[in-house]
């Protein structure tokens, strides 16, 4: 029996039912293993809470404890400074990991009138919308999917932005009326992906996951992590990543991007590299970015 380690929002419970499938689906059995986090409970702003880290730091102690044997978690809110004892054992295929927007009366970004109030609780999201120039204003939300929304259509907000692959994983894609191309709003780096960690001294557990890991996936979200390493930032900063493995003059190669927000706007710059090296990229745009603030 795998004991599966899952926070309990719907959205958590249904990206672990989907990996507890998967598994099942090998022939292994799974019990799924609802743990409460600090994140679950405290509905103060992520910053005055501890930032990076609240959503999975209960999971890990579980992990670490021996009461489970992998956790389950959306990765962009994963800390990019790993934990000795554990270890990433699969990144899934990732969804599609852009931003989308759910407004009233079915509008787009650019049909919201100046002034529109947009709920969204992410620095990175907030820096790019305001580069893009439309006279939106931005306002702090916490809550699940359920909560935003419904600022909606109560009429507390004109719009909230949210990740396209959490709406998708609850079948609530209809709710969205535009999602957000990068060259607008780049997704936080992650975005889409779930991780599951395990021990890494768990090869029992590592055999079984091995099956659910997608090269293409891993590279890409390991040169945006690094990326997002090297600024020394974590998930509340005005950091966008997004990296993917297309095909290149040369063969096949890792396509990254990388936005930083400052006071006097966002710098946006891209880099290509090798998929065997997404490290390497990460560092190099990170750099790059720093140099050009």
């Amino acid at each position: 029996m795998i004991r599966l380690g899952t926070r309990r929002s719907k959205l958590a419970t249904a990206q672990s039912t989907l990996v507890a499938d998967q598994l099942r689906a090998l022939g292994h059995e799974v019990e799924l293993v609802l743990i409460t986090t600090t994140g679950d409970v405290n509905r103060a702003p992520i910053e005055q809470i501890g930032g990076t880290g609240i959503f999975v730091s209960a999971l890990r102690d579980a992990l670490l404890a021996g009461e489970i044997d992998i956790a389950v978690h959306s990765l962009k809110d994963l800390p990019t400074t790993p934990v000795d004892e554990l270890t990433l054992g699969a990144i899934p295929v990732r969804e599609d990991p852009r931003d989308v927007l759910v407004a009233r009366d079915g509008l787009t970004l650019g049909e919201l009138p100046r002034g529109a109030l947009i709920g969204t609780g992410a620095a990175r999201r907030v820096a790019q919308l305001d580069a893009l120039g439309l006279g939106l204003e931005c306002t702090g939300i916490r809550g699940n999917v359920d909560t935003r929304i419904g600022m909606v259509t109560d009429g507390k907000l004109d719009a909230v932005v949210l990740a396209r692959a959490g709406l998708s994983r609850l079948g609530r894609l209809a709710e969205v009326t535009e999602t957000l191309d990068p060259i607008q709003v780049l997704p936080a780096p992650g975005q889409g992906a779930l991780a599951i960690e395990c021990r890494a001294d768990d090869t029992d557990i590592l055999a079984a996951l091995a099956p659910l890991d997608d090269p293409a996936t891993r590279a890409a979200v390991t040169a945006e992590r690094q990326l997002l390493a090297t600024l020394e930032a974590g998930c509340t900063a005005p950091v966008g990543a997004l990296a993917e493995v297309v095909e290149g003059e040369d063969g096949t190669e890792l396509w990254l991007r990388g936005a930083l927000g400052q006071s006097d706007g966002v710098r946006r710059l891209s880099a290509n590299g090798p998929v065997d090296d997404p490290v390497s990229l990460g560092k190099a745009l990170a750099n790059e970015l720093l140099e050009r603030t």
